[in-house]
């Protein structure tokens, strides 16, 4: 039996990556896609996920868009980029319909509780929908097989750099610290993919180039065009892009790849800090979080999977 996947994303080029890559999986059945408006705008998010669905004949999977807009915005011309996806050749025209889609709160919970197994919720965006969806029924946990999250720095620093914050939190957490403290409570099965290891594979140039002269298949084609429109997404001298959500959703393919430490944790919910997560023994939650990943092993399961996709 295939496994059963939940996954929320929040529309940025890195997330449509994933969801290309979660199509892509042959053991994985893929029960609904929610979308949390924190690193898009959530219209050309939705649109976004239909064209991708509509041109991998997926167009039937329940879709959901959260209404809760967070605590600490992304910045707007963040928000804003991804916009380009739907006008990149592949994607500009492929015709979509325009009807609305349930809160993702309310298709979590009928996804959960219909499903007729146990199911992995893979984030690649804030946690939000998630609990909120539990708050509201907390029955949705015993349906829940584990979580798998891109968020948060726990040894390194973070990548938030705005008004009165002190750095130390992922931008994942800190767009709502106060659900992200909520969601380790909650006793699940928890995989975080921090920074610890997400700065470890990076996109750079050299793979750029390598992925152009895979083999052309619809999935390398796409993914080349989403890598492209992040060369000038973070300013730097040197072109640097980090595998955040990509190195998330391999999880579900490679898992004995990811070296995997124990960590009682606890997540700052206010103030200069909202968002840090930090060790926190005899007091803390306990998490298993990834701090290593075995590059080799990542890359070469990234190529496999765009170019062996029919």
């Amino acid at each position: 039996m295939n496994e059963s996947i939940l996954f929320d994303h929040d529309g940025s080029a890195d997330d449509f990556l994933s969801l290309l890559l979660v199509l892509s999986m042959k053991h994985v059945e893929l029960i609904g896609i929610s979308i949390t408006p924190a690193d898009c705008y959530e219209e050309s998010a939705l649109e976004t996920t239909r064209k991708l669905l509509s041109l991998t004949n997926r167009p039937t999977i329940p879709l959901g868009v959260g209404q809760f807009h967070g605590i600490n915005a992304f910045p707007a011309h963040w928000r804003a980029k991804p916009q380009i996806l739907n006008a990149l050749p592949d994607l500009i025209t492929i015709e979509t319909e325009h009807s609305p889609v349930p809160d993702s709160k309310a298709m979590i919970i009928e996804s959960l509780l219909a499903s007729s197994q146990p199911v992995t919720v893979l984030m690649t965006g804030p946690c939000s929908n998630l609990v909120q969806a539990i708050e509201e029924n907390p029955q949705i946990c015993s349906r829940i097989k584990q979580v798998i999250w891109m968020g948060g720095a726990v040894d390194v620093g973070g990548n938030v750099q705005t008004y009165n914050h002190d750095g130390s939190a992922e931008w994942n957490v800190f767009w709502d610290p106060i659900s992200s403290s909520k969601l380790l409570t909650y006793d699940l099965p928890l995989i975080l993919i921090p920074l610890d290891v997400t700065n470890t594979v990076a996109v750079d140039l050299a793979f750029l180039d390598r992925l152009a002269r895979q083999k052309r298949t619809l999935y390398t084609q796409l993914a080349g065009q989403f890598w492209a429109t992040t060369i000038d997404s973070i300013p730097a001298y040197e072109y640097t892009y980090f595998m955040w959500d990509v190195l998330a959703t391999s999880y579900l393919g490679i898992p004995h790849a990811f070296t995997l430490e124990s960590i009682e944790l606890s997540i700052v919910a206010k103030g200069a800090s909202a968002g840090r997560i930090h060790r926190q023994a005899g007091s803390g939650q306990w998490v298993q979080v990834a701090k290593a990943v075995d590059q080799h092993a990542f890359y070469d399961y990234l190529f496999d999977q765009l170019v062996g996709v029919d």
